[in-house]
């Protein structure tokens, strides 16, 4: 029987040797997870259904990365719970502040997830992680009490959409317009419950790092997971990095799709999604007129090296408008370490923006950089619903890390060629 790789996965995964769209499956997991937003309420589901022991503590993260460092009581008692919890049990894998990072590009770069898993995170972003041939999806904090004391999960095998990119993406074009496109041709609900495969020459092409921020993205269509193929791409980034063995699929090339779309590349403009979806999309350099108050460059949709190096190269040489607070995040501590040892913070803050340590920060309005009334921000984030990032009267532009920064540049939603940034851009994202 002719499978997707997701099918596949998930047989595995399920003892079977295969599965259909629409089959309800117990699934072991290879590995799950929660943050210091949902982590606490696992726990506590975890202890009023009487659980006593977790299937296997090498299997299991918490980690707080959404108000790292504790922005006051209330997230303190929150860690505080999941640092005890972590103890008790005697979890392997638990991270505090100076070993923290942003969860969905921390547990790759620790090799903590890899080709082949199944993953499951009380984190909706938990998508991410098909970037490296993994099924890999957001489960509310029950479910994830359940796993922690099982190991196991139920799941309904997802029909599966392909999204075909052929041929070179145009100059500062990456897996982040890529993704913004994809949902503003679809919509918000547009892969409801599918898993989201991408293919083509074009995502072949891509970095890692692209990789990781498409996928990422996956459930803002709706989508129950994202997933591209593995390659010598892949097989590069896992090696010597993955803690366990790595299990590569690929679909079959007569699996069975629900729906196919085909674009080519280079129709993929330099994107941004307005206020309050992010599918309502739109070409940036179509909006010159929207000033701003604020950019963020950072989380775990575009807080990786590549992203930094993408924003650090708009910035070098040029100062944040005066009228804006340009805000830079790396996602984990090798990340910002990384940073500094290439010079990049010192492009930063000659440009007088601001670094912060590693968190999820303003992306959820927790803190770092929240919006006030009638505030615009450009962010490389993922979501721009209403209140967001701050006052429910406050809106966000979602962009890459090239649009952001020369956005922080001008003072309004701006292209890289509108600054007159040299012509270096082409290429960067493929690396």
């Amino acid at each position: 029987m002719a499978m997707t790789m997701t099918e596949k996965i998930m047989a595995r995964a399920a003892g079977k040797e295969s599965v259909a769209p629409g089959d309800l499956i117990m699934a072991k997991l290879d590995f799950c997870f929660g943050n210091d937003v949902t982590a606490p309420v696992a726990i506590d589901e975890f202890e009023k259904a009487g659980f006593e022991h977790i299937f296997d503590p090498d299997r299991i993260v918490l980690i707080p990365d959404h108000w790292t460092p504790n922005k006051d009581i209330k997230s303190a008692g929150l860690v505080k719970q999941m640092r005890e919890f972590s103890k008790k049990h005697g979890l392997t894998h638990w991270y505090d502040v100076g070993r923290v990072g942003v969860e969905h590009a921390f547990f790759p770069e620790q090799g903590l997830v890899g080709p082949g898993d199944v993953i499951l995170g009380a984190d909706s972003h938990t998508c991410t992680y098909g970037a490296l041939g993994a099924f890999s999806t957001g489960a509310g904090s029950t479910d994830l009490a359940g796993a922690m004391a099982t190991g196991e999960a139920w799941f309904r095998v997802p029909e599966s959409h392909r999204f075909d990119f052929e041929g070179a993406l145009g100059r500062y074009v990456t897996g982040k317009d890529i993704i913004l496109f994809t949902i503003g041709q679809i919509g918000v609900d547009g892969a409801l419950y599918k898993a989201m495969e991408f293919t083509g020459s074009a995502i072949r092409n891509l970095s890692m790092d692209s990789r990781f921020t498409i996928c990422n993205m996956a459930i803002e269509a709706g989508g129950k997971s994202g997933i591209i193929a593995p390659d010598d791409t892949t097989k590069a980034y896992v090696e010597g990095r993955f803690l366990r063995t790595p299990r590569y699929y690929s679909s079959d090339p007569d699996a069975w799709y629900e729906r196919v779309y085909s674009w080519k590349a280079d129709e993929v403009p330099l994107m941004v999604a307005k206020p309050h979806l992010p599918s309502n999309t739109q070409p940036a350099d179509e909006l010159s007129s929207i000033k701003i108050d604020q950019v963020v460059i950072g989380s775990c949709t575009n807080g990786r090296i590549e992203d930094l190096r993408q924003a650090a190269e708009i910035l070098r040489g040029r100062k944040v408008h005066k009228d804006i607070r340009c805000i830079v995040i790396p996602a984990t501590q090798a990340i910002w370490r990384q940073a500094n040892d290439e010079g990049l913070f010192d492009v930063f803050l000659d440009a007088e923006a601001a670094v912060s340590a590693p968190t999820c920060g303003p992306c959820l309005g927790g803190h770092m950089g929240v919006l006030a009334k009638g505030e615009r921000a450009v962010s490389t984030t993922n979501r721009n619903f209403v209140g967001r990032m701050g006052h429910p009267e406050s809106e966000v532009y979602l962009a890459g890390p090239y649009v952001a920064a020369a956005s922080a540049v001008a003072g309004y939603i701006a292209t890289p060629d509108q600054i007159g940034a040299p012509a270096s851009g082409e290429g960067r994202s493929q690396s």
